[in-house]
């Protein structure tokens, strides 16, 4: 029985590779600098996975930016605007963070290519451009360097690969009269020539990743599938094929798998479906080998050992130990690196630390599980699951998870608390009369850049190097600078700018019940932005007040509308690494709960408008529309709990980002916020298509640049966009935003691009008094 890993982190323990990125970007370090730091990374990983006795160790899977657009340039499925850009002059790095940044240089002004999450996590993909008859090419030798690299440590890895079919299902065609699978021919002999160099050098293994395998997919697409793999194959027939499908079961397509498919490795993944197991066994051909996903590769918590091992023995009793290799569930992309860096973390309980299982633990979970499995009399052997069974059992009777105050609270809701007093017409005109706003109010979706004096001051605030009252004049000061500069570049609805918090789920987080924070367990968002999720180990309830200090605060200081900003409930349950022992339904009551008494506070102290951002909404949809109904209906009341406290003068704001949800829309108007801001334009506004045939009924700001690129919009273009939107949303509806919050972004982007913003609706208003 082998173990293997289908990916490891890629950022560095210590996010190595964000900080050389931001420094490559900034213009402060040398391309050759860079890739020192990338090779250490993949050198440290390989090594690290060495050590831990994983038998196949995956090459290919470290990206300085993104996997899929790695894929891109790999392919050469580089879009037109870009071609420019292949000049001796200018690197191919520079061409590749241009797809993913966009390009504003000299003579070019290039947009970035469209962004948006990787399936139902918080990961965001660069999304492949397609186009009729469009043709592709071995552009890049990434995964063939990266192979030969390893092999010069003395690993012969297994190459991973996105496989063709989910590869061109991941991207979009950017012209119609064609589906992008029709492209499969065209790409299908890169593929071919990507597999000959890399078995050329002495691969024995390829990993494909197919995650499609577990979605709905059509009969046209199944039949690619056994086109694609027999071919493939028959070129390649010594070279095994691994096809590993996660995040959802394969057991509605086991038809063109057991049938179509050729391969001879299937990994599925046992842990979000468990239950596919049986049916695989029992009808999976036995010339393939069969993976286990038994360690969680999306979730911090340890593996618990007695149950991974009843699944492990029931495969081998029926296809015999040759047959058999184990795995985590998916990519350990998902996971922080290393909880060993925790261990002077005074902040984090000895107790839950025991309860935890980061990257490098679950290399260690795998390589018992197999020595367990194998030499169960093993005096080692016998100790690692003695152990591990006592930390399960510590954790499921431990008195830090349970509340029954807050159990017998969310039992008492009733459907009235999910209801706000009047429909929408009515609040509308109470809040206009209240708020007396212009047409197309411009505002921002809530943080304003978090700069190096920022982030050094909380941390001199957290290591009590300044005093609490030193901290809380500085954050006054930078809210009083954030309001002048709203006021003077016209804004009609401020915000705070955010500057006392560390990060939108997390801030939170720290002031509530039933959360734990890490110092080291950042895991990769996109690019170089990472994120540290809180882990919810227990029952959650507010401790006090979190936000109405600095709302008010920020209102004292100016007479126009200022937001008070908060995370909404499933995003705090999505962005968050969340308990395993009870249902997310009722995690996410228990949170919504938390948040409905912040916005309570809020309006009593005098807040008109109140944001309550739920940007992972759609990323929480499972990935079988079969199951969409069931979660739809207690995400979105979770959301009215929290909400639909507020009198109906109160305006009740929400914001989703890089989230298509045309095929949810209904579900999204029952949310019944009064504003809805959306990301919309690196699709140029194609997310509005949907409200042609569907009239959105409350107001909507779709997003008019794009706040993840350093591209400087223009007024001109942003008023084509706002142009776009008034095709499918009445004028009396449209507010003006960018496309998320500005955190990522520097002082002199920021203004620039809001001053644009700002002159681009004033442009609008000017057109329709002319028009009168």
């Amino acid at each position: 029985m082998l173990t293997h890993n289908l990916g490891y982190p890629r950022i560095g323990s210590k996010r190595e590779l964000k900080k050389a990125l931001e420094q490559y970007w900034a213009g402060k370090t040398t391309q050759k600098n860079l890739f020192q730091v990338g090779k250490k990374i993949r050198q440290d990983n390989w090594l690290l996975q060495k050590e831990a006795n994983i038998d196949l160790i995956p090459s290919n899977d470290f990206s300085f930016y993104d996997q899929v657009l790695d894929m891109t340039l790999l392919v050469g499925a580089i879009p037109e605007r870009y071609q420019e850009l292949i000049t001796e002059e200018i690197p191919i790095t520079d061409l590749y963070f241009a797809m993913a940044r966009g390009y504003q240089k000299g003579i070019f002004d290039l947009t970035a290519m469209e962004m948006t999450k990787w399936f139902d996590t918080n990961y965001h993909y660069i999304v492949p451009e397609f186009y009729r008859d469009q043709e592709f090419k071995l552009f890049s030798t990434k995964i063939i360097d990266e192979f030969y690299e390893a092999k010069q440590l003395g690993i012969i890895t297994k190459p991973v690969l996105i496989g063709p079919i989910s590869y061109l299902l991941l991207g979009k065609e950017k012209e119609s009269g064609f589906h992008r699978i029709e492209l499969i021919k065209n790409l299908l002999p890169v593929y071919k020539k990507i597999i000959k160099q890399v078995v050329g050098l002495g691969a024995v293994c390829i990993q494909f990743d197919e995650p499609f395998l577990g979605l709905d997919i059509s009969p046209e697409i199944k039949a690619v599938y056994k086109e694609v793999y027999h071919e493939m194959k028959a070129e390649f027939p010594d070279i095994k094929f691994m096809i590993t499908t996660y995040f959802e079961g394969v057991a509605h397509h086991l038809d063109v798998i057991v049938n179509d498919l050729q391969c001879d490795i299937l990994h599925i993944d046992l842990i979000s479906n468990p239950e596919q197991l049986e049916v695989v066994l029992e009808k999976l051909p036995k010339n393939i080998q069969l993976s286990l996903g038994v360690i969680d590769g999306r979730n911090i918590w340890k593996n618990d050992y007695h149950q991974s091992l009843q699944a492990i023995s029931t495969a081998i009793d029926l296809r015999g130990e040759d047959q058999i290799l184990i795995a985590p569930s998916c990519s350990l992309l998902h996971v922080p690196c290393d909880l060993d860096l925790e261990m002077k973390n005074e902040e984090l309980s000895s107790e839950i630390k025991q309860w935890l299982s980061f990257a490098k633990q679950k290399l260690d979970e795998l390589s018992a599980l197999k020595q367990i499995t194998l030499y169960p009399e093993d005096q080692n052997a016998k100790v690692s699951l003695k152990y591990n069974a006592a930390c399960i059992e510590n954790r499921s009777i431990s008195e830090l998870i349970h509340n029954p105050t807050v159990k017998e609270r969310v039992s008492k809701l009733s459907k009235k608390d999910s209801s706000r007093g009047s429909e929408f017409p009515n609040r509308k005109r109470k809040q206009k009369a209240l708020l007396n706003l212009p047409l197309f109010p411009t505002t921002t979706i809530g943080s304003f850049p978090q700069t190096k004096e920022i982030r050094k001051k909380r941390s001199e605030y957290k290591g009590e190097i300044i005093s609490q009252s030193e901290y809380t004049n500085y954050i006054k000061d930078e809210i009083k600078k954030v309001i002048t500069i709203q006021e003077k570049l016209g804004l009609d609805v401020l915000v705070h700018g955010e500057a006392e918090r560390n990060d939108m789920v997390e801030y939170f987080g720290e002031q509530l019940n039933g959360f734990a924070f890490t110092k080291f367990g950042w895991v990769q968002s996109y690019g170089s932005r990472c994120v540290k999720p809180p882990i919810i180990y227990g029952d959650v309830s507010r401790k006090q007040a979190m936000t109405v200090f600095w709302s008010t605060y920020a209102q004292s200081l100016t007479p126009l509308p200022v937001k008070g900003m908060l995370t909404g409930p499933v995003t705090m349950l999505q962005w968050s690494f969340v308990r395993d022992d009870q249902s997310l339904s009722k995690t996410c009551l228990e949170i919504a709960m938390a948040i409905r008494d912040e916005v309570q506070d809020l309006e009593q102290s005098g807040i008109k408008i109140i944001q309550i951002d739920e940007p992972a909404m759609r990323e929480g949809l499972p990935l079988l529309k079969e199951n969409w109904s069931q979660y739809l209906d207690w995400a979105i009341n979770a959301f009215k709990i929290a909400s639909c406290v507020v009198k109906d003068q109160t305006q009740i704001h929400t914001h989703m980002c890089y989230s298509e949800f045309n095929d949810i829309i209904d579900h999204i108007a029952l949310m019944d916020a009064d504003v809805i801001t959306i990301e919309c334009s690196r699709s140029q506004m194609e997310l509005l298509d949907v409200f042609a045939s569907f009239k959105y009924p409350n107001d909507i700001g779709p997003g008019v640049y794009d706040i993840h690129s350093p591209r400087i919009p223009s007024p001109e273009e942003i008023v084509v966009l706002l142009n776009k939107a008034k095709q499918y949303i009445p004028e009396d509806q449209i507010w003006v935003n960018p496309d998320c919050g500005l955190k990522t972004r520097n002082w002199q982007e920021t203004e620039k691009a809001l001053d644009a913003m700002v002159a681009a609706a004033k442009q609008l208003r000017t057109e329709l008094l002319q028009m009168v």
